[in-house]
């Protein structure tokens, strides 16, 4: 299968799959209609399904244009009021879809909106903007406990998942986690390979687990060095994960 990224506005990602030799394709959040609408003119494809990952306007503002000109059905989250979406999907829920010969698992993710959801299909995993590359989406409908508990579903995931995040904030994300880890090894050597790609205006996602659970601050909550730099930054102790999570989470959105 190909997978297309396809730019839209500043910074997010238009996910395109196409099974080889097709001429049908399915898009993941499609916030924008015209440059999808582009690339399906150029390569002549025709998308066969819309998954939509949570409400906000940059992962759902191409479904009325889209759909006005495709017959398609569009699968969202069912806990979220989204215009346009025809299937609605919980955690546990599988979809299966013919034209990519394949079967999603949707994974409840709330703690960026409270509907938020996943599409995963080994090694496949579409988490819009819950899990980024050394990050996690800001926290604005859901609670520390919520996102933690998510984070944790994704985290169960073999190491082999590739992580098809929306935004390309991988650069900035991984100044975050050198200033949570500051001897973090790893977080050096991807920022190295994170600039050279991003100089030769290449992207720098998807990711897999296995990078992640070595660079990303916010699933290393339980370790001692993530606490001990969250305890400095808060000024205090912390008492579990879920609260040097919260302090973490705080400290990169003022960052």
């Amino acid at each position: 299968m190909h997978i297309h990224a396809i730019p839209a506005f500043n910074d997010n990602y238009i996910w395109i799959l196409q099974p080889k030799d097709s001429t049908q394709c399915v898009i993941v959040d499609p916030g924008d209609a015209q440059p999808v609408m582009k690339f399906l003119a150029e390569h002549q494809l025709t998308p066969a399904a819309l998954l939509i990952t949570h409400h906000h306007h940059d992962h759902t503002g191409g479904i009325q244009a889209l759909t006005d000109r495709y017959a398609m059905p569009v699968y969202g989250p069912a806990e979220e009021d989204i215009s346009g979406v025809t299937d609605k999907l919980r955690g546990g829920d599988s979809l299966p879809l013919t034209v990519l010969n394949l079967t999603f698992n949707i994974i409840d993710c709330p703690g960026h909106t409270n509907g938020h959801i996943a599409f995963y299909s080994a090694p496949l995993l579409f988490c819009g903007d819950t899990l980024f590359s050394a990050g996690c989406g800001r926290m604005f409908e859901g609670t520390p406990e919520q996102f933690i508990k998510s984070l944790r579903r994704f985290k169960a995931l073999p190491d082999e998942t590739l992580v098809y995040c929306a935004h390309e904030y991988t650069a900035a994300n991984l100044e975050f986690a050198k200033a949570v880890e500051p001897d973090n090894q790893a977080i050096s050597s991807h920022q190295q390979w994170v600039a050279e790609r991003r100089q030769a205006n290449e992207i720098t996602v998807p990711s897999t687990l296995r990078l992640e659970r070595k660079i990303n601050p916010f699933l290393r909550c339980h370790l001692f060095s993530v606490q001990q730099s969250a305890q400095r930054y808060a000024q205090t102790s912390l008492a579990d994960e879920v609260e040097v999570f919260a302090c973490i989470r705080e400290w990169k959105d003022n960052f």
